[in-house]
């Protein structure tokens, strides 16, 4: 964690068309909290992950947005420290909801993120590709399933920033809690972003938490290798033993804080689930939960 004073409720602008604001709500899954993103002129602008609808962060908002007309309220994905803030927002501003699908889902297990919205009901749903635009600016949805399957980024065509929501952090990589975390579509999802990070496209992203990541193309690519990593111990260790994910976790996670051996297991299972998928792996005996028995296949 960076040293205190953090930056909440103050305006900050880290380009000409972005501006953030930092929500109080700091915590082990949030860093320092979730950034709230407004972007164009002053005039018209949009909001991005409007954050928990806490008083002190949506009066903070609006004394950001100050007498701009708000085009669009657009949330990422639908976890409780994302999009609570949007209808309170819109109710305030007039502005319709957009980006995400909705998405409510109950997981039966621990977590390593926020538990989703029920709140959320959006105005328009943004395909991949769909654009919201303003004077001077144009947000391009950038379909990113994976840490959640609404997972949406933004991608300012104007001056080539990406906000990535929780899919592509610098403080932390992303969690992948099965059912609904999806390891094979959060891969894709990384090679999508190398890919456009490749050809040139996006030159700095404004994630939901912690600073903004000036060199993306290899923060992607190391989040790919990071992700290969854990692939390969958990073929290894199996090549070695048919094991449970409760077994595999203290091998695989060294010096562990014990809270977190639950939210570690559901990434090793969201590891084992795709490779399942692939047929790599198997289950040779299901009991439930993370006591299942893995064999490579």
């Amino acid at each position: 964690m960076p040293p205190k004073p953090w930056p909440t409720g103050l305006v900050e602008q880290p380009e000409p068309l972005v501006r953030r604001v930092l929500a109080p709500n700091p915590s082990p899954y949030t860093f320092t909290g979730t950034q709230t993103y407004l972007v164009g002129a002053e005039h018209e602008i949009a909001v991005i992950d409007p954050g928990p609808a806490e008083p002190e962060h949506l009066n903070a908002l609006i004394a950001a947005i100050g007498d701009a007309k708000v085009t669009a309220i657009m949330c990422t994905h639908t976890h409780r420290d994302h999009s609570p803030a949007a209808k309170p927002l819109s109710e305030r501003t007039g502005a319709p909801v957009v980006g995400c699908a909705p998405l409510v889902l109950e997981v039966d297990g621990p977590r390593s993120d926020e538990a989703f919205d029920t709140t959320y009901e959006p105005d328009r749903v943004l395909e991949d590709g769909e654009q919201m635009t303003g004077p001077g600016w144009t947000l391009t949805a950038v379909h990113t399933p994976g840490h959640t399957s609404n997972h949406l980024c933004f991608a300012l065509e104007e001056s080539g920033a990406l906000f990535t929501g929780d899919h592509v952090m610098g403080w932390s990589t992303s969690v992948v809690i099965p059912p609904d975390g999806d390891m094979g579509d959060y891969m894709k999802s990384l090679n999508k972003l190398y890919a456009r990070s490749e050809n040139g496209v996006d030159s700095v992203y404004y994630a939901a938490h912690g600073a903004p990541i000036t060199k993306p193309r290899q923060l992607v690519r190391g989040m790919i290798g990071h992700r290969r990593q854990r692939e390969n111990q958990i073929l290894r260790l199996l090549g070695e033993e048919s094991t449970s994910i409760e077994q595999l976790v203290p091998l695989m996670y060294k010096n562990l804080d014990p809270r977190l051996t639950g939210a570690a297991g559901m990434s090793v299972k969201a590891h084992l689930i795709d490779l399942e998928r692939r047929g790599i792996v198997s289950r040779l005996e299901e009991k439930g939960h993370l006591e299942d028995i893995w064999q490579t296949a």
